[in-house]
């Protein structure tokens, strides 16, 4: 008899102020896969687990109260820990991309990727830090739900074949800048944009609050040269289920159950198939 096929596992990293990793977590069970909440130490002690699991998502939060700026701790420990066998955590991140695994980061875990250098890593300078997430342009913590467009000329795998999304955003500190023009030419040019902010029509804008944050060429998510690291500062898993929608009892009664954010997680699920 022919045995039942594993799923695949995700690892939701937690710990030093990641607060959105239950509903996280959930979010990738509901796709799909077998998903564990796992502390950043327990990794730093083991890292050899990583190799059990193909999607490994950072998570929203305030990691270490933001106090040196959003991810900037969080992702010091990742890239300086040294572990037993002299490498960095972070280098086994980036042979996890290379060994065709997922990474996904949520609001603070977009953060913690781009200090990292995770993503975009333009032309695959995986380190180097290229871009920020800087404190909003109204100065304003922002609470509220946005339109988006999908890049359909993105490597993303997250977005294949999505078009509009909507989202909820919560965070002060999410308004994307690049390096320089040259940076912003490249991420544009090779494709790393993977979603915009849009107004009521859908078409990208730079109008606050539709763009909750000033964010440069509207840019609310970008991707790694193989769209296998992905970043964005709109919160998926806050909207799995149509439930989770603010109008939702004014859709009517034929109205989708599930939310526009499980497609991203679908879409990582669907990668492994």
């Amino acid at each position: 008899m022919r045995g039942r096929r594993l799923k695949p596992k995700a690892m939701v990293l937690t710990g030093y102020g990641i607060n959105c990793d239950y509903e996280t977590s959930y979010a990738c069970e509901v796709a799909g896969f077998q998903s564990k909440r796992i502390h950043l130490n327990d990794l730093l002690d083991s890292p050899e687990t990583l190799n059990d699991y193909r999607l490994i998502v950072f998570p929203g939060g305030f990691t270490f109260g933001d106090d040196l700026g959003s991810g900037v701790a969080f992702s010091a420990k990742i890239k300086f820990s040294v572990l037993k066998d002299g490498k960095r955590l972070f280098d086994i991140l980036t042979e996890h991309i290379e060994k065709d695994g997922l990474i996904l980061g949520i609001c603070n875990g977009f953060q913690i990727l781009v200090r990292l250098g995770i993503i975009p890593a333009c032309a695959n300078r995986y380190g180097a830090q290229e871009v920020t997430l800087a404190p909003n342009k109204s100065g304003y913590f922002i609470d509220r739900w946005v339109n988006l467009i999908a890049e359909k000329e993105s490597p993303n795998i997250f977005t294949r074949g999505l078009e509009r999304l909507r989202l909820p955003v919560r965070h002060g500190e999410g308004r994307f800048i690049p390096l320089n023009d040259k940076t912003l030419n490249e991420i544009e040019n090779h494709n790393h944009v993977a979603l915009r902010y849009a107004d009521k029509q859908f078409k990208t804008t730079q109008i606050f609050p539709m763009n909750p944050n000033g964010s440069t060429n509207a840019i609310a998510g970008i991707c790694d040269s193989t769209g296998r690291a992905f970043g964005l500062m709109p919160h998926p898993e806050a909207a799995i289920s149509i439930y989770q929608y603010p109008d939702w009892t004014r859709k009517g009664r034929n109205m989708q159950t599930e939310g526009d954010g499980l497609n991203i997680f679908k879409n990582a699920f669907d990668y492994f198939k």
